[in-house]
Parts: structure tokens; C-alpha cells; sequence
């Protein structure tokens, strides 16, 4: 495996490099540090966002990796993970997790040909900001027992029931769905996929405030909500099968570590300037065994993101459900540790927020109470530990007796 990047790939990146370096001088002040608060948090953050988009989507960058018959180019996976490196080194918006991620995957593998053609376009050009319509109050992990129910009635189908966690969806136009059409069924038998508008009647918006004040999540309901049937993607009740389908696209992980190497640039900055007890922390051994280990684990993330992207040239699919489990709970558990170090080196500086008194603008105390979140959303770590057990490693699974 050669990790040395092609003169070609090179230039890639440093195409990438010089986009990102001058457009995110435009960012404003309320998109902060970025992340989830500096997009959904305010107006500002969103409208930024919205201009990065299109602004990726004029360069073809948001659906590089489609086929062309969708209307991409098929782009290599590797320049993939060097756009997603590159764009997390900078913490750039602009790529809707939510669209490009996750529903136009969806739509290039079970949409018939008019909803591609509908749906797709708008996503590429950086028109269309969507949320996930998955979890639920008693279906979040466990997301196959849902009680979301879309019921078909002529040529439209009725949801009734309650969605929790959505990201983003007080500023999405639109809904992806998973929702169960067979009263019935059980478990991943008998769910749909949908597309919606999220303006529609019967749809309520409640804040789920973080412990900061800011508004990222919300809670969605669903009364009576009615939708044209021809919003269905792919076949009535196989829609969990979709829904797994989409974990064949780009997934390494690349732009969570190359976004944690710019944090690790920031705390050596600090360590560099900052005095205690007459010598820069940076003298300090304690310090610098702690960076070491930092940086060596923001080295062997970068590698696993990139055995991701070889497997995925290899199309090795099954082993990338390991891999990718594997880059998930490496990359969270490092952020905690990063930011959980970064703070504790501050003293009581690190739980400022930012400001002109708090070192490294406040960056830290946002990353360090946001991290364990981390943790938990798009699959807990326990769960990412179990899918290593099981699929990479062939363990059994344990079987509960009532």
C-alpha cells in the first residue's frame, strides 16, 4: 500500500487547498468555530453554509463520486477522501451531510429514473439542504423497531408519529423518511423511504436546545402529513435494505482526522507561547509526551482513512463495515482525549468561551462539550465495538434468554 499521492492527486489537493484557504476568510463571525453550532446555530452560520454549497456545487465537488448517468463523474474514491480531508482541515460548511451523504446515495441506488432526475440535480448544485428523518424516542440505536407509520391512501400516503435528534431541521427545505407502511411488520420488514418537504401541513418543529443554549436539534412530529406516493423511493417495504445499501459510498472518516490534526495545531501553538513557573509549556515533558501521543494517533487515523479508501478500491464492502466502525470510534474517542488534554492544560482558562481572553478563541470548550455527543450519535461506540466483534472479527452474538 502506497501512501504517496499521484502527481495528479497532488495537484488535486492543492486545488483544494487554495479554494478553502481563500473562501473561508468570508466566513462571519457568528459561524464561530464551526461544526453543527456554526451551521444550524444562527442565520449567519446558514447562509454561509448555503454559499459554500453552491459555491462546490459550480465545481462539480458535491457529486464528484456519482455515476455520470446521475450526474457525476466518477470521480476516484481516493480524490474523494482528499476533498473530505482537506475541507475538514479547514472545518469548511458546504456539504450538506444529510443530502450529499446519505439521500443521494439513497436515490443512485433504489430511485426510479424521474426522481433521479428531480431529485438529484438540485443536491449537486448546492440547492437543496435536507435532515434525517430516523430516530425516534424509543428507536435510536435500535432504529429497525420504529413506530412511524406511513399509511397509502390512493395516490398518497398519510405519516402519522414523531421523530427526535434531527439535525438541522428547523433550516432543512426538505425530509428524508424511514417510516414503517406495514402496521404489521416488524422490525426492518415492512419500512419505506420518503422524500418531503418539511413546510408541509400537519408537521411540527420542536427545539432540542444543547446544554449551551444553541439550536442544532429538534424534535419533528407528525399529524396526519400528507405526501404524494410518487415521494417513495425504491420498493414499498424494502426500504431498510435501501437504507444499508448507502454504506458502499465514501466513508472514511478522512475529514474528522484532518480536522483534528488543526485542533493539535492549535494547542501546539499554545504550549509554544504560553508560560508556567517561568518556562514555556512546551519544555514541560509532560506536555510534549502528551502531543506526541496525540499526534501519533492523528497519524494512524489519517492511515486508516486511507486503507478505507484502498478497500473501497479493492471492493472489499464487507470489510469496510469493520474499517469504518473501526474510524468512527478511533476518531471520537481521539477528539475526547484532545479536547479533554487541551482543556485540562488550560486550568480555569479553558472554560472560557470566545472571546478575546480565552485561548485558542474558546475553540476547546466548545470541541470538549460537544465530543461525548460524539460518541453516541450516528451509532454509539458500543454499538461500532459489537459490529467489529461480529463482522470483523467473527465473534458470536450473545443471545438474551427473557
Amino acid at each position: 500500500m502506497d501512501f504517496r499521492l499521484t502527481k495528479e492527486e497532488e495537484a488535486i489537493k492543492q486545488e483544494f487547498i487554495k479554494f478553502f484557504d481563500a473562501e473561508m476568510k468570508n466566513a462571519p463571525p457568528e459561524f464561530g468555530n464551526g461544526g453543527l453550532e456554526g451551521i444550524y446555530a444562527t442565520d449567519e452560520g446558514f447562509e454561509f453554509h448555503k454559499y459554500m454549497a453552491r459555491k462546490m456545487g459550480e465545481r462539480g465537488w458535491l457529486s464528484m463520486g456519482w455515476p455520470k448517468d446521475c450526474g457525476g463523474r466518477d470521480a476516484s474514491i481516493m480524490e474523494q477522501v482528499i476533498f473530505d480531508e482537506v475541507r475538514g482541515y479547514y472545518n469548511a460548511p458546504g456539504v450538506d451531510g444529510f443530502a450529499v451523504g446519505m439521500f443521494a446515495p439513497t436515490l443512485i441506488a433504489g430511485a426510479n429514473k424521474e426522481q433521479k432526475n428531480r431529485l438529484l440535480p438540485p443536491i449537486a448544485r448546492g440547492e437543496a439542504f435536507y435532515c434525517q428523518g430516523w430516530s425516534e424516542p424509543d428507536a435510536g440505536s435500535d432504529l429497525a423497531s420504529l413506530t412511524t407509520t406511513a399509511i397509502r391512501e390512493g395516490d398518497h400516503y398519510i405519516i402519522n408519529g414523531q421523530k427526535t435528534w434531527t439535525t438541522g431541521g428547523h433550516k432543512a427545505e426538505f425530509m428524508f423518511l424511514l417510516a414503517r407502511t406495514d402496521p404489521d411488520s416488524n422490525r426492518g420488514k415492512g419500512l419505506s423511504v420518503f422524500h418531503l418537504r418539511m413546510d408541509l401541513p400537519g408537521i411540527e418543529i420542536r427545539p432540542l436546545l444543547y446544554m449551551d443554549g444553541k439550536h442544532v436539534y429538534n424534535e419533528v412530529f407528525f399529524n396526519n402529513v400528507k405526501i404524494p406516493a410518487t415521494d417513495m423511493v425504491g420498493v414499498e417495504g424494502e426500504g431498510w435494505n435501501l437504507t444499508r445499501q448507502t454504506m458502499n459510498f465514501e466513508r472514511s472518516g478522512a475529514g474528522g482526522f484532518s480536522g483534528a490534526k488543526r485542533y493539535l495545531e492549535k494547542i501546539i501553538d499554545y504550549v509554544k507561547t504560553t508560560q508556567r513557573d517561568g518556562r514555556t509549556l512546551s519544555k514541560d515533558p509532560n506536555a510534549r509526551r502528551k502531543i506526541a501521543e496525540l499526534f501519533i494517533a492523528s497519524e494512524v487515523g489519517q492511515t486508516l482513512a486511507y486503507k478505507i479508501s484502498w478497500m473501497h478500491q479493492k471492493g472489499d464492502f464487507m470489510g469496510l463495515i469493520t474499517a469504518a466502525c473501526e474510524s468512527k470510534l478511533f476518531s471520537t474517542e481521539m477528539a475526547q482525549q484532545m479536547s479533554n488534554y487541551a482543556t485540562e492544560i488550560m486550568g480555569l482558562y479553558g472554560q472560557l468561551e470566545a472571546g478575546e481572553h480565552a485561548p485558542m478563541d474558546g475553540s476547546m470548550v466548545e470541541l470538549y462539550q460537544f465530543v461525548k455527543g460524539a460518541t453516541i450519535f450516528a451509532g454509539t461506540n458500543e454499538i461500532q465495538r459489537n459490529l467489529i466483534a461480529w463482522t470483523g472479527l467473527g465473534l458470536p452474538r450473545l443471545k438474551f434468554r427473557p
